[in-house]
């Protein structure tokens, strides 16, 4: 119970410390350093068109024969997978020849 006591009367509410400090600046971060640039100082899109564009082709043609095989042997099964389940869907005619 002192110890709780002790805690609200150290805690001074109109002390200049606590007071007027803004979500943004709540504790005092020390040892850090950060630099940013201004948003208007940056170019949005520098070498998109020189650079860019070749490197996606590049990135391209370069895994297209890791990415492309099984990506066409999944479909060709999934298209089998899917002609074979419509086919068994289907009726056999010959088991119905002789009703009337």
């Amino acid at each position: 119970m002192t110890v709780f006591v002790c805690v609200l009367l150290s805690f001074q509410p109109s002390s200049p410390v606590n007071m007027g400090r803004h979500f943004g600046n709540l504790a005092k971060v020390r040892h850090i350093i950060t630099y940013s640039l201004s948003p208007f100082e940056q170019r949005a899109f520098p070498n998109y068109f020189s650079k860019g564009i070749p490197n996606v082709w590049r990135r391209v043609t370069s895994s297209f024969f890791k990415v492309a095989p099984p990506m066409v042997l999944m479909y060709l099964t999934y298209s089998w997978g899917n002609s074979v389940h419509q086919q068994g869907k289907r009726k056999n005619s010959a088991d119905y020849e002789n009703d009337q």
